[in-house]
């Protein structure tokens, strides 16, 4: 069982987990330290290092894709769990419960949800794939970092929440392209997507689409990470 937030040491940073580095970048601040790979077992790696040097909790924060098919891009998440081949992690309802009121509170309100997402160990591209987890685990949402933050989190006996943006809408199957630049650390290389593109130009449009819907996540993450600073929900004391 996670210990409660309240016994913590609030001097220790909360550590945000991470799938890219612009996520980091956002997540990062005073109170937060933040780790971030795309690979799992680099961002395993980061994380155990962190939680070596002293943290009070652990947020999985960044992008999601949809899985329920009414979630618009820019909708924020903050999960009562998180269901993966590992089993299911509870997230702390008394921290997720701190976070959800401040963002309740502020513009955001509308763009927020509450419920389980989804953890996978690769991209889930296709709006049939994306269909198919929604109906098997009732998960809002899904992504490569939550899961394996969870569990690691429960084994250190660390509270736990999750706060997502979505990218991407659960009917809509990704371009190939959206996905060929993402290196294993996290970071984007641009030729790998400039060589699909030529080998497909007719994934132009769909890439834009993307591009735009990233827009409006970052936004919502931005707007959620400033909210949460203002209100201090996001620090675990």
């Amino acid at each position: 069982m996670a210990a409660r937030p309240d016994l913590m040491n609030a001097k220790q940073p909360i550590i945000a987990v991470t799938g890219m580095a612009f996520e980091a970048r956002i997540a990062r601040g005073k109170g937060v330290e933040a780790v971030y790979a795309a690979r799992a077992d680099l961002l395993e790696r980061a994380l155990n290092e962190a939680i070596a040097r002293g943290c009070a909790g652990i947020i999985s924060f960044g992008t999601a894709g949809g899985l329920a098919p009414d979630l618009a891009p820019g909708t924020l998440i903050v999960a009562s769990s998180v269901h993966s081949p590992l089993g299911v992690v509870e997230t702390d309802q008394r921290w997720a419960g701190r976070i959800a009121t401040a963002l309740g509170a502020a513009p955001l309100a509308s763009k927020l949800r509450r419920g389980p997402i989804a953890g996978v160990t690769a991209p889930l591209v296709g709006a049939a794939d994306k269909a198919a987890l929604h109906a098997s685990t009732g998960a809002l949402a899904v992504d490569m970092e939550s899961h394996l933050a969870g569990a690691i989190a429960e084994a250190n006996g660390l509270p736990f929440v999750v706060c997502r943006a979505i990218v991407d809408p659960a009917w809509r199957t990704l371009p190939s392209a959206a996905t060929a630049g993402l290196r294993d650390d996290g970071t984007t290389a641009i030729g790998p997507i400039l060589r699909e593109l030529a080998r497909q130009p007719s994934q132009l449009g769909g890439l834009l689409q993307v591009a735009a819907d990233a827009r409006a996540a970052r936004a919502s993450l931005v707007a959620a990470r400033q909210v949460l600073e203002r209100s201090g929900a996001l620090l675990c004391i």
